[in-house]
């Protein structure tokens, strides 16, 4: 393991093809240990903090069984339409000063409606007037010409998940397919974006498919890739399913450091499954989270994380 930390920091990639089960045979310490020095040493301190709004909530005509927000499920989930534009704003204000680094207009549904999406523009070029943060956006399967217009209007990053991996994806979702989020983020990067991409975990997915999901962004060349941790919902699909280790939370987040060892590994949903707000996942391999309110399960407070990674010894500055 020491070898391959120094033969990856040196500029070895982990390619598909590849036997890499020694991921699951190795002893997670040691790890997790190499996980943090490869990201010591290629990314350095900086952490990257994220907070997202959801701007348009329920309803969503695709049928994702983790989701709260699908038409499928019956979670009572609040529904409402695309927020006003000034709201958003507002909200962006008062994130930005607790010194976030990025955000996000997050949105249910497959894509945006030309109404919904007139509104996102108004949204994000107030916010690039108004405001001094970084602009991500998470509007579903758009086209080029939408994705461009996102970034005139000053988004600088889009969101588009994968999920899991392609041999899984259809147990997860039917109403669209793995290869439909495949061309999203080709179209993205293609419109001048950078690109957000990662997935759940938990899910009933083999680690062969956590692996795979690793390789393939590795192969897509994501700058920053979220994990969640699946955290079951009632009345979804999902809601029986066993929820996940903390060990095995974090022998995945080591994984995808080593495989992804440039990118930012960002900590999404699942935090709340470690006591003390996921310090250990810090000390694994990521360098990013999201912080604040999440979309329909609890968050994580904004000065508690900054605290608790400028403890860690991370640059929280923007």
């Amino acid at each position: 393991m020491k070898n391959l930390v120094k033969e990856i920091i040196s500029g070895r990639r982990l390619r598909r093809g590849e036997d890499l089960s020694f991921f699951l045979e190795s002893d997670l310490d040691k790890l997790m240990k190499g996980a943090n020095m490869i990201r010591n040493a290629l990314c350095g301190s900086k952490v990257d903090l994220c907070s997202i709004i959801n701007g348009r909530s329920g309803r969503c005509s695709e049928n994702c069984k983790f989701c709260a927000q699908s038409s499928y499920h019956k979670t009572g989930v609040i529904e409402y339409e695309f927020l006003d534009p000034d709201r958003i704003v507002e909200n962006c204000k008062k994130i930005q000063k607790n010194g976030v680094h990025r955000y996000s207009i997050v949105t249910s549904g497959k894509a945006l409606s030309d109404k919904d999406f007139n509104k996102a523009i108004a949204s994000y070029t107030k916010m690039r007037d108004e405001c001094e943060i970084e602009l991500c956006a998470s509007h579903g399967l758009l086209t080029k010409e939408q994705l461009v217009r996102l970034k005139e209007a000053g988004v600088s990053m889009y969101h588009a998940n994968i999920e899991t991996s392609k041999r899984n994806f259809p147990n997860i979702c039917t109403t669209h397919t793995y290869e439909d989020k495949i061309k999203e983020i080709k179209l993205a990067k293609e419109a001048g974006l950078r690109v957000c991409s990662g997935g759940i975990i938990g899910m009933g997915e083999t680690w062969e498919d956590r692996i795979d999901m690793a390789v393939s962004l590795s192969e897509l060349e994501i700058e920053s890739i979220p994990i969640n941790v699946l955290m079951p919902i009632k009345d979804t699909y999902f809601e029986n399913l066993e929820p996940l280790s903390e060990n095995e939370i974090l022998r995945t987040i080591a994984i995808f450091r080593y495989i992804n060892p440039t990118a930012y590994i960002r900590m999404a949903a699942g935090r709340n499954y470690f006591k003390d707000g996921g310090k250990k996942a810090f000390l694994s391999g990521a360098n990013a989270t999201i912080t604040g309110d999440m979309l329909t399960t609890v968050g994580n407070n904004t000065i508690q994380d900054k605290k608790m990674l400028t403890a860690l010894g991370f640059d929280i500055s923007k």
